[in-house]
Parts: C-alpha cells; structure tokens; sequence
C-alpha cells in the first residue's frame, strides 16, 4: 500500500509526484472516442490547422484524469474509501500533443468524518504543469481516507 493513511496528512503538506507523462496522439484519440466526443478541436487536425492553436487540443477529460491519476500512488491508493467529488476544475492553458506533464498535490483541509469514526476527508488541490513550467490543469478533490488501524 503506497497511500497515507488519514492522520499522516497534514495541511500545507506538498507532493511533487516523481512520474511525469508525455501525451500522446493515441491518449488523446481513445478518450475522445471512449466518451463520445466527436469535437474537432481534438479529433481533426486539418481544422485546427487554423485555429488559435494551430492544432489538436488535447481533450480536457484526459487532463483531469491523468492529472488526479498520477497523485493516487502517492496520496490515496489502498487509503481511499471514495472520491467525495471535484470543485474549481480550471484549464488556464492549453495542453497539446507531446506535452510532458509534471503533477503536484497539495493537502489544503482536513476533518474527521462525522457519521465514520475510522476515517476523514482530506481535501487536496491537484495541479499540472507542462514541460515549460505553465500550469495547465488544477482542481480541488475531497477524499474519504482511511484512519490507521488500531494496533
């Protein structure tokens, strides 16, 4: 188990997560299609050829995804209960094909549960930024973790 149990967090506590991604056409391509988002920004290149971008944008669902997926080993995985949700889901740069992406977390609140004595929410703010250092992707993520066994 790579994850932290819920009394190992602490506000202000930031991971740098060591695994980087670069995106890749066949990323893109398989989560546009898996979702039924036929959108030329990410399926055409020819149209996008004269757009702002001047080509594919890398659809925004694949961000959000790998964004939250690279801080799992790290953070919650076999700590976690549930995802209690997402808020302030925010793209403020355009991620492209190629793109190497570097993920960091941030514990920003935590509490005990209420109705579940063995465990607590911890609320974390995941961000990506691109291989020149532009944030691209952040969100804010409650988790429902898991107190450290008696004993």
């Amino acid at each position: 188990m790579a994850g932290l149990w819920f009394e190992e967090f602490s506000v202000g506590q930031v991971f740098d997560h060591p695994l980087r991604r670069t995106i890749t056409e066949t990323d893109n391509l398989l989560i546009s299609t898996l979702t039924h988002n036929p959108t030329p920004l990410h399926l055409d290149a020819e149209f996008m050829k004269d757009s702002e971008f001047g080509q594919i944008l890398v659809n925004s669902c694949f961000t959000l995804s790998l964004m939250v997926g690279i801080s799992v080993n790290d953070t919650t995985q076999g700590t976690a209960v549930a995802n209690l949700g997402w808020d302030e889901v925010r793209f403020p740069a355009p991620v492209f094909i190629g793109d190497t992406l570097r993920i960091e977390t941030e514990v920003v609140g935590m509490r005990e549960s209420q109705s579940r004595p063995n465990q607590g929410i911890v609320n974390f703010v995941h961000r990506a930024y691109n291989q020149a250092e532009v944030l691209v992707a952040s969100c804010k993520r409650a988790s429902l973790q898991k107190k450290r066994p008696a004993g």
